[in-house]
């Protein structure tokens, strides 16, 4: 059975003081029998801290992107080796934030991937299309090729430690939503390609978690489809009731 997962990208919001609040927030109020794997992701500052904070619970640390060499002149960058020494197994990969704002190419991201992958590090890869690009009934195309560039150089054995993400870019901090039969139309294509290229085994084991305004009002339906094993969650995780709720969602 795929595993269900929700995962909080906090993005560049929260500070030390507001980072331990929040988590004792969660670890109060997330069920500890929740059949979801729950992954918070703090800034870069704050990962060392939560890590320790979380040590006990059923909470897991991820962070938000890595660079791709091992060390080096890169100033105000992160290796693979250095979350790894702080006890983060887990990172955010082609986040449409990166791709956009900070011109990450599926090259780029691609050579992250394989860092994380060399280090056996769990990779979030995320990927969507932009409202033109919808618009233009190319959203399929913009879907497959960000995986096969970004991803589909990996070896089989590898898609053990993938989790994929979609995230329809006109649906992030915008309010608005895919509706849930979008959301399922594009996951089964997800699913579809990735047997394609990789078998079934493969395809029905990784975990596809939908992201875009997902919000305690829509988690429920949003997650009851057949292909949707979760979600990464951008606003609403800032907010421990709201978090809460989605998590209960599954």
């Amino acid at each position: 059975m795929r595993k269900k997962i929700v995962a909080g990208n906090w993005k560049m919001h929260k500070n030390a003081e507001q980072t331990e609040d929040l988590l004792n927030e969660l670890i109060a109020k997330v069920p500890t029998d929740t059949t979801a794997q729950v992954i918070v992701a703090p800034t870069f500052v704050n990962l060392a801290s939560a890590v320790d904070h979380l040590e006990f619970t059923n909470i897991d640390v991820a962070a938000q992107n890595v660079h791709q060499a091992e060390s080096g002149a890169f100033t105000g960058e992160i290796s693979v080796d250095m979350l790894k020494s702080v006890g983060v197994n887990t990172v955010i990969l082609g986040h449409s934030e990166r791709r956009a704002i900070f011109h990450e190419s599926d090259a780029l991201i691609a050579s992250k991937v394989d860092a994380a992958l060399a280090h056996e590090m769990t990779v979030i890869f995320c990927f969507g299309e932009e409202l033109k690009d919808r618009q233009s009934n190319i959203h399929f195309n913009v879907v497959e090729n960000q995986l096969k560039e970004g991803l589909f150089h990996i070896k089989a054995a590898s898609w053990e430690n993938v989790v994929l993400a979609y995230e329809p870019v006109w649906a992030i901090g915008t309010g608005e939503t895919a509706s849930p039969e979008q959301a399922q139309e594009m996951h089964e294509f997800i699913r579809e390609t990735v047997r394609k290229s990789f078998g079934s085994d493969v395809a029905e084991d990784v975990a596809i978690l939908y992201g875009g305004s997902v919000k305690p009002e829509n988690a429920k339906e949003i997650f009851s489809k057949p292909d949707v094993d979760g979600g990464l969650i951008g606003g609403a995780a800032l907010k421990a009731d709201d978090f809460v709720a989605i998590i209960n969602a599954i």
